[in-house]
C-alpha cells in the first residue's frame, strides 16, 4: 500500500475488495479486479457578484470486473453492503459465462503490477465553506468587472473543489490506492454591447489549493484577454504561418497521444499506424512521460489496472519510442503495456533548439508576419487521416507585433504535416490537466477568412 495513513474507510474498502474477490473465485472466477472509490465536492458559481448556484457532491462506487477464462464480465454498485457487494460479483460473473472469448483479455502480468510506490502528495484537502467560496469567486469575477468600463457583463465565475479516496486490487496479488485532490478557478467577462459584444475566459487547476493564483489576477486577465478581441476584424484567405497559445498546443500534445493509443492502432483508426521508431514531429522536438513528479495533476504510482509507471521518452529528436497501451490493447498488437490504461501521465513536449528568453513576445518576433491563435471551435479532427479544420480566433501579426483581433476564420492542414512543421516551442509552458507545452509555431496552415 501507499506510504499514506491508511484512514478507517480505506481499511474498510480493502476488507470489501477482499470479501469480492474471494466471492467471485468461489463463483468460478478464473480472475478478478475490483477498484472502490469515494469522492465529496463542492461547486459554486456567481453571476454579476450574486450566487447562482452551490452544488454538494458525495459519491462512492465499487466496480468488479470477472474473468471466465478469456470470457470478461463487468458490474459495478454504490451500495457498499456485503449483499449488495456480492449481487455485483453475482452479475459480473453472469455477464462473462455468457460473452465470446477475447483472445486478449485478461488482466497484467504479476510482473508488470505495482508492488510498491512512493506518496506522490496528490492529496491536499481544502476545508472551505459554500460561503467562503462564494466569496472567492465574487472576488474573482469582481476584479474583471472593475477592470475596465468596457467590460460590460458576466458569463459568471466558478470555484469547484474536490477530493477523495480509492482502492483498488485483483486476484493476482496487486492491492493500492490513494488519495487525492483537485480545485479550480474560472472567470468568464464579457465586452462591448449590441453586435460587438466579446467573451474570453480563464482558469487555473490545482492539486493544491495554495498553489492557486489569487482570485483577483485570474478575474483581471481573463478581462484583459476579453478586451483585446474587441478589435476584432477578418483577414484574407491565405496560407500563413500560425502560432498556437499554450493551452491549445496542449491540444496538440493530445493530438498525437489519441494517435498513438493502443485503441486507436489496433482498431487502424490512427494517422500514426505503425509509426514506432519513425519521425513523425520535427526532429527537434522531445516528448517525455514523468509520472511521479509529487503534486502534479497527471502524477500516478501505478495506472488503472495497477501497471507500475515510469519515465519514458515518448518522442526523442522528433522519432517517436513508445505508444500508450493498457494491457488489453498492447495484447491486441503484440506488444507490452507501458502502464498507459486510463491515460498519459505528465506529459512535456519541448524543443532542444528552445532558450529561456523564447516568451511568448519571442514567439511573435520568430512568426514574423501571421496569425496567433488563441481560440479554436469545434472539433474537425479526422484521426484516420490527420485532417485539421478548426473554427479560430486570434490575432493578426506583422513583423512580430500583434496588430488586431481576428474573428470568423477557419485553419486547416494534416496533423502529420502540421507536426513535421514545428517551428519553434515556446518557454512560456502551461500545464492542462496531464499535459504540458509552449507555444507551438506551426510552419504554415490555410486560413480561410474573409
Amino acid at each position: 500500500m501507499s506510504q499514506l495513513p491508511i484512514t478507517e474507510h480505506q481499511f474498510q474498502f480493502c476488507e470489501l475488495l477482499a470479501d469480492a474477490l474471494q466471492h467471485a473465485k468461489k463463483l468460478g472466477a478464473s480472475d478478478a479486479a475490483v477498484d472502490i472509490s469515494e469522492s465529496k465536492g463542492l461547486s459554486v458559481s456567481v453571476r454579476q457578484l450574486e450566487l447562482e448556484t452551490v452544488e454538494q457532491t458525495q459519491d462512492r462506487s465499487m466496480g468488479v470486473t470477472v474473468y471466465a477464462g478469456q470470457r470478461r464480465g463487468s458490474a459495478s454498485t454504490s451500495d457498499f453492503s456485503l449483499k449488495a457487494l456480492r449481487q455485483t460479483v453475482e452479475a459480473a460473473w453472469h455477464i462473462a459465462r455468457y460473452t465470446a472469448e477475447d483472445p486478449a483479455a485478461g488482466l497484467p502480468q504479476e510482473d508488470q503490477l505495482a508492488s510498491d510506490y512512493p506518496d506522490l502528495q496528490l492529496h491536499y484537502p481544502w476545508d472551505i465553506s459554500a460561503e467562503q467560496a462564494v466569496r472567492l469567486a465574487v472576488r474573482a469575477e469582481q476584479a474583471a468587472l472593475e477592470l475596465s468600463p468596457q467590460i460590460t457583463n458576466s458569463e459568471g465565475a466558478g470555484l469547484d473543489t474536490n477530493e477523495g479516496h480509492f482502492v483498488m486490487g485483483n486476484s493476482r496479488g496487486f492491492l493500492g490506492g490513494y488519495a487525492f485532490s483537485r480545485h479550480s478557478m474560472s472567470v468568464s467577462p464579457i465586452a462591448g454591447k449590441g453586435n460587438a459584444m466579446h467573451r474570453d475566459y480563464w482558469h487555473a487547476s490545482k492539486r493544491r489549493y495554495s498553489d492557486l493564483p489569487t482570485p483577483e489576477s485570474i478575474g483581471r486577465y481573463a478581462a484583459e484577454r476579453t478586451l483585446a478581441r474587441l478589435s476584432a476584424r477578418k483577414i484574407p484567405t491565405g496560407k500563413y504561418p500560425v502560432l498556437f497559445e499554450a493551452p491549445l498546443a496542449v491540444g496538440l500534445l493530445g493530438a498525437l497521444v489519441q494517435a498513438t493509443s493502443g485503441g486507436a492502432l489496433y482498431r487502424q483508426s490512427s494517422f500514426l499506424l505503425d509509426s514506432l521508431g519513425k519521425r513523425v514531429l520535427a526532429p527537434h522536438i522531445q516528448v517525455s512521460e514523468r509520472p511521479h513528479l509529487r503534486a502534479a495533476l497527471g502524477s500516478a504510482p501505478f495506472d488503472a489496472e495497477g501497471v507500475r509507471t515510469s519515465d519514458r521518452e515518448i518522442v526523442i529528436d522528433g522519432v517517436l519510442q513508445s505508444y500508450f497501451l493498457s494491457s488489453y490493447s498492447a495484447r491486441k498488437l503484440g506488444m507490452q503495456t507501458t502502464g498507459s490504461a486510463g491515460g498519459s501521465h505528465n506529459l512535456f513536449l519541448r524543443s532542444s533548439q528552445a532558450e529561456q528568453k523564447d516568451d511568448l513576445n519571442a514567439m511573435l518576433k520568430k512568426m514574423g508576419t501571421g496569425l496567433f491563435v488563441t481560440e479554436l471551435i469545434g472539433q474537425g479532427v479526422n484521426y484516420l487521416t490527420g485532417d485539421y479544420s478548426r473554427g479560430a480566433f486570434g490575432y493578426w501579426v506583422e513583423n512580430g507585433v500583434i496588430q488586431h483581433a481576428v474573428e470568423e476564420i477557419t485553419i486547416a492542414g494534416n496533423l502529420k504535416e502540421m507536426f513535421q512543421q514545428v517551428v519553434a516551442v515556446g518557454s512560456d509552458e502551461l500545464t492542462r490537466g496531464s499535459k504540458t507545452s509552449g507555444s507551438i509555431l506551426i510552419e504554415s496552415m490555410s486560413v480561410a477568412g474573409a
